[in-house]
C-alpha cells in the first residue's frame, strides 16, 4: 500500500510539472511577441496604425533607405508567398545570418540589413528552436509582399554582446540576464548613435539620436539617450519610470513615446525580464 502510495504521489507530480513545464512553441511565441517584437515590422497595419490581427506576420512594413528599399516578409508557413517551405534549419540561418535559403525567390541572397541578424546571433540555441517551433504554428497566411531593392551590398555592424555570445551560466546575475533580453531584442539597433548607415557601438551605444520618419516621409521620432547619464539619459529615473516607459511608452516627463517603439509587445512581459532589462540599463555607460 505504501508504495502504491509513493508511485501514485510520483505520477501526480509528474503530471503537474508536465502541465507546468513550457513548450519549446510556447516559449517562442513568448520571445516573439514580447522582447523581439517581430510583429513590430513583419505585420500589416491598418490605416490608424494597428496590427491587422487576422493577418499578422504576413508582411508589414516597407523600409527606404540609400542602401535599399524591402518590405518586411510573410514569415507566416504559407508554402508560396511565406516560409512554409523553408526548413528548420533555413529559418534559424536567417534569423541569426540574415541569409535567404538557396532556393526559391532570392536565393542565397542576404536579407535586408534592417533585419537584426546581427542582435539575434546572441539567440541561444533553446530559443533560436523555440522561436521556429512556434512561427510553425502561427496561421498561414497568403500574401506576398514587394520584392526588395538593394542599392548597396547589405552591411550589418557587428553587434559586441551577440558576437561574444552569452550562457545560461550568465543568467544567474540579472544583469547578465537582462543584456540577453536587450541584446535579443535589439534595442540598441535604434538606441545607438548612428551616421551614414553606421552603428556606433564602441563609443555611442546608447546614445540615441537616430530620426525615424513618420509614414508621411517626415522627421518623426528620434531615439532616446537610454545610457545612465543623468541628465541626458536615464540615470535619474526610478526604476518604475524605466519600466513604465518600456512597457507603457511613457517617458518620465509624462508625453507619449512614438513608434517604432515596440511598448505594446514589451507590455507582455514578465516582471522578472521587465526587472533584469532594467537592472541592465542602469550599468550601461553614461553618455551626452
Amino acid at each position: 500500500m505504501v508504495r502504491i502510495g509513493i508511485v501514485c504521489c510520483v505520477w501526480l507530480l509528474g503530471v503537474f510539472n508536465g502541465a507546468m513545464a513550457e513548450t519549446p512553441a510556447e516559449r517562442g511565441d513568448y520571445l516573439v511577441n514580447t522582447i523581439m517584437a517581430c510583429g513590430n515590422c513583419h505585420s500589416p497595419r491598418d490605416a490608424s496604425g494597428k496590427t491587422i490581427a487576422e493577418k499578422a506576420f504576413s508582411g508589414g512594413l516597407t523600409f527606404n533607405t540609400p542602401a535599399f528599399v524591402a518590405t518586411a516578409p510573410n514569415i507566416t508557413p504559407d508554402i508560396e508567398t511565406g516560409i512554409g517551405s523553408w526548413s528548420d534549419a533555413e529559418i534559424e540561418r536567417a534569423l541569426v545570418e540574415g541569409m535567404r535559403p538557396d532556393h526559391g525567390d532570392f536565393a542565397g541572397v542576404p536579407l535586408a540589413a534592417i533585419m537584426p541578424a546581427n542582435f539575434y546571433k546572441a539567440l541561444l540555441p533553446d530559443d533560436l528552436d523555440a522561436v521556429v517551433a512556434y512561427l510553425r504554428t502561427i496561421k498561414p497566411v497568403r500574401n506576398e509582399v514587394t520584392a526588395p531593392v538593394y542599392k548597396a551590398p547589405v552591411h550589418r555592424d557587428p553587434y559586441p554582446a551577440a558576437e561574444t555570445g552569452f550562457s545560461k551560466t550568465m543568467f544567474a546575475d540579472p544583469v547578465g540576464r537582462g543584456a540577453y533580453l536587450v541584446t535579443i531584442g535589439h534595442c540598441m539597433e535604434c538606441h545607438t548613435a548612428w551616421s551614414r548607415g553606421v552603428s556606433d557601438f564602441k563609443t555611442g551605444l546608447g546614445r540615441g539620436g537616430r530620426v525615424f520618419p513618420a509614414p508621411d516621409g517626415t522627421p518623426g521620432a528620434t531615439a532616446a539617450n537610454i545610457t545612465s547619464d543623468s541628465t541626458s539619459g536615464i540615470g535619474a529615473w526610478s526604476d518604475a519610470e524605466i519600466g513604465r516607459a518600456v512597457a507603457h511608452g511613457v517617458a518620465r516627463d509624462g508625453h507619449a513615446l512614438r513608434p517604432p517603439m515596440a511598448y505594446t509587445y514589451y507590455a507582455a512581459l514578465k516582471p522578472s525580464d521587465l526587472a533584469d532589462i532594467i537592472a541592465y540599463l542602469r550599468t550601461v555607460p553614461p553618455l551626452q
